[in-house]
């Protein structure tokens, strides 16, 4: 959200802090957005009377749940920006109970890869505590760390070298808090740097000296991020002077309302309060995905939840327009205490579902005491008070919510987990009830509390128990989607990737190519750097493009209608990224143009010599009937993916994966023989094959390195976002599908002579390889490369020896003739060739095969 729609949804025409700066002195000094994020209350605290009370945190104000989330978001990007993107992958988030859970969170969001936890007042059995801290000023002073993975702190739970460590709280006041924690913390996991992020920024100018020094101690640097910046005067004797006049107000109130016979804030309650409905809604909530960062959240929790937002936010919208009456306009969602973030989320998403029908706020209930006035020039205008109702550690005690009564609520939304779903928050004076006051309609969101593996059992109603043990990861990422990574629209496919676009992971042909024949590393294990064709070169795509757009858009229908009958009514298509995925989301528009179906289709990684990626099949397994999942690739050449597919899968059931899968591939060609599914056989130009990530989304080929892609993970790739401007994708596609009309026909009689024809694969490709690999003295068939796309590869991606050209092909390899020319390989017209042209590698490569220029240097 902008600056601007912030500030449009904060400021107000009498400032919120002029009834205690009137009445104490109390004044904030600082930059013109200080009074607009912050007015001022009185608590009854013998450490510090005044409160600043957020307009813009969602605790103690109902906002925007938009606002709320953008001001977090907001600060977490800038903290990218400060680290930089690589080291930002290395962050975690540490978020201060309980005004800052929400807070923490959205800034782990902007982060976008961090790993987030938040401090917590609620031990839970059986889960070792990581640390603690104390809050001196603080209601409730005493801070639990209990994450259940326990490296978290130390290196956010990859296991790698000690990360930076981001602290978030709502105001840098003194700087005591963050900075004992600190000092705890790096005691015990020593890191190099930390970075201290809150909205508001009100130290002393000696405590901003105190961070200089704190940081020369330990031997790291301390940065700090913050949104506004400024003071708070207090003059001599304000901690008495407010103490007193809270007394004061606190019995003047009570005794109004003891002559008005009824509870503290219960003025402005709807009529027929008790006739207020409650209703349970049942959100299904991901199973696995925590309530908040208790316990840790990370980036797969992250896309889980996002994934599963909108369905959520439309029940809880179906059970609003359910309600009787008219459909409510002003809708508050009520978090609980610290669980802030889950609530939030809640709200940002009902926002968008309700639109401009609604009007949507967020806030939560608190254990901290406020005095509440009825005065425009005071935060806490009014507050409703009801017993604890999570069975706290500390004992019985009262709870509250401010800004709620009296605020016109149509509906009131209350999230809390399943542990606070106690007869408590159910009885006569308990926070249902006393909602149901002030409101026409209350709905009960309970969410189930996360418990990990190692805690015991609590026996509350409705709290999980874990298992014994955990057989899969508790959480399955969500497919990325264009634009955020990809040029494709996000409908054309779901990448089952992991987003490795802001690490270095290029190496020059040649360094890569030694490292390959040498064993010392696999191919998947870097990338090759991005080719950038000359204009020469461009100008032969763009005319091979046009000249075969008829014969692929031929082969697509083909193909398509081939897998819709043998493979119908509704098939799953699953692309090998990253040459088949231009492939798929041609037969997807096929499907579309010809049949109106919508199919689903996703990317996924297989790496010869290692196989599928097995967290994208399980992804596949619990989203689609395996049995529907047809997997789809450019082309063949050898057959050596062909292989590793079915060997994959059967490896993958055997190790308990769920069963099901068809390993066969279709492909758009097969002139290998070695598919019974595809679009033709013919050994031909496929242009997409002619550029790498330029014509497929701008994105890497896959990668698969153990540092990166740990077992749970999706493999990686990487959205090259720099080269939009070379980017084609769009154009092959859309040249493409414009001949799909013209060709229909043909594709009608080819698909049925196709269908009842012996498609068996033949492996006459493979045979000719092994032929070649022999009489060129290669003897690894790992380094010939046949057909066009292959051939293109080779000269893109590799160090090529020679090219084998099939006496008498023409114009398909007039692409291949340039690429060699200027990488000074030899073409060999040969006879008695299965494919067009075949891509020989350097055998016993090493950098004095190439000279200065990068030319091969023949007879090394």
């Amino acid at each position: 959200m902008s600056e601007r729609a912030t500030r449009e949804e904060t400021v107000d025409v009498v400032w919120s802090g002029n009834w205690v700066a009137e009445r104490l002195g109390v004044a904030l000094e600082g930059d013109g957005e200080l009074q607009e994020l912050l007015g001022l209350a009185l608590r009854r605290n013998p450490k510090r009377a005044h409160l600043l009370v957020s307009n813009v945190l969602g605790k103690h104000v109902p906002q925007r749940p938009s606002v709320v989330h953008g001001a977090g978001f907001e600060l977490g990007e800038r903290v990218r920006a400060l680290l930089g993107a690589q080291e930002a992958r290395r962050a975690v988030v540490l978020g201060y109970a309980e005004t800052a859970t929400g807070l923490g969170h959205a800034v782990a969001d902007g982060l976008r890869d961090a790993p987030y936890l938040h401090s917590t007042r609620r031990p839970v059995a059986g889960v070792e505590q990581a640390g603690g801290f104390e809050e001196a000023h603080s209601h409730a002073t005493s801070h639990l760390l209990l994450p259940e993975d326990r490296d978290l702190l130390a290196s956010g739970g990859t296991g790698a070298d000690a990360s930076v460590l981001v602290l978030v709280d709502d105001e840098f006041s003194t700087g005591n808090t963050v900075l004992n924690t600190i000092r705890a913390l790096h005691a015990l996991h020593p890191r190099e740097r930390y970075v201290i992020v809150a909205l508001v920024d009100m130290r002393s100018a000696g405590d901003r000296d105190r961070l200089a020094v704190f940081a020369a101690e330990i031997g790291a640097r301390v940065d700090l991020v913050t949104r506004s910046t400024g003071t708070v005067a207090l003059p001599d004797g304000v901690l008495e002077r407010g103490q007193a006049l809270v007394a004061a107000q606190e019995a003047e109130q009570a005794e109004q309302a003891k002559q008005a016979g009824r509870a503290e804030g219960s003025a402005g309650a709807v009529e027929d309060a008790d006739s207020a409905p409650v209703t349970r809604v049942d959100l299904d909530w991901p199973a696995g995905v925590p309530d908040g960062g208790r316990h840790g959240f990370t980036p797969a929790h992250r896309a889980a939840l996002e994934a599963a937002l909108p369905a959520m936010a439309d029940r809880i919208a179906a059970e609003l327009g359910d309600a009787a009456g008219p459909a409510p306009r002003h809708v508050l969602v009520l978090g609980f205490e610290e669980l802030m973030y889950a609530p939030l989320r809640l709200g940002t998403a009902l926002e968008a579902a309700l639109g401009a029908d609604a009007e949507v706020r967020y806030s939560t209930t608190t254990r901290s005491p406020v005095l509440a006035v009825d005065d425009p020039g005071y935060a806490i205008r009014t507050r409703l008070v009801f017993p604890a109702h999570d069975d706290p550690a500390d004992g019985p005690g009262d709870r509250y919510a401010y800004n709620v009564a009296g605020a016109g609520f149509d509906a009131v939304v209350a999230v809390v987990d399943s542990t606070a779903d106690t007869p408590e928050l159910h009885a006569p004076d308990g926070l249902l009830a006393r909602l149901a006051e002030y409101t026409g309609h209350v709905l009960l969101v309970v969410l189930p509390s996360y418990v990990p593996a190692t805690a015991a059992p609590t026996g509350v109603p409705g709290t999980p128990t874990p298992a014994p043990e955990r057989q899969e990861p508790a959480v399955l990422p969500e497919p990325l989607r264009g634009p955020d990574f990809s040029s494709y629209a996000p409908e054309d496919v779901g990448w089952l990737l992991q987003d490795l676009s802001d690490t270095e992971l290029e190496a020059p042909t040649e360094e890569r190519e030694e490292a390959i024949q040498s064993g010392g590393a696999h191919y998947a294990e870097s990338l090759p750097v991005e080719y950038q064709p000359s204009a020469e070169y461009q100008a032969l795509f763009t005319a091979a493009l046009e000249t075969s757009a008829a014969r692929i858009a031929r082969a697509v229908g083909t193909v398509t209608e081939t897998v819709l009958a043998e493979r119908g009514p509704r098939p799953v298509l699953v692309s090998l990224a990253r040459a088949g995925t231009p492939v798929g989301v041609l037969m997807r528009r096929w499907a579309q143009h010809r049949h109106g179906l919508d199919l689903p289709h996703y990317a996924i990684s297989i790496v010869r010599g290692r196989g599928i990626d097995a967290t994208a099949l399980r992804w596949l397994a619990a989203h689609h009937d395996p049995a529907d999942v047809v997997f789809v690739d450019g082309w063949t050449g050898k057959g050596a993916i062909t292989r590793e597919l079915a060997a994959a899968i059967t490896e993958f059931e055997a190790s308990g994966g769920p069963a099901g899968f068809d390993p066969e591939i279709s492909v758009l060609a097969d002139p290998g023989g070695c598919v019974r599914t595809y679009g033709t056989r013919e050994d031909f130009l496929i242009p997409s094959a002619c550029l790498n990530s330029t014509v497929s989304g701008l994105i890497s080929r896959t990668v698969l390195r153990a540092d990166l892609v740990g077992p749970d993970d999706f493999h990686g790739g990487k959205f090259y976002r720099e080269l939009a401007d070379s980017d084609v994708s769009g154009l092959f596609l859309d040249t493409i599908a414009a001949r799909f009309d013209e060709v229909a026909g043909q594709v009608e009689a080819e698909a049925k002579e196709l269908l009842a024809a012996d498609r068996a694969p033949t492996w006459e490709g493979w045979a000719a390889v092994e032929r070649i690999s022999e009489e060129y003295g290669i003897h690894d068939v790992n380094l010939v490369k046949p057909g066009v796309g292959e051939t293109t590869r080779v000269l893109l991606r590799r160090v090529p020896w020679k090219i084998l050209a099939k006496r008498g092909a023409g114009a398909d390899l007039e692409h291949i003739r340039l690429l060699a020319e200027q990488r000074g390989v030899p073409v060999e017209e040969v006879d008695d060739l299965p494919y067009s042209c075949v891509g020989l590698i350097h055998p016993r490569f090493t950098r004095g095969a190439t000279g200065a220029d990068g030319k091969a240097v023949q007879g090394a």
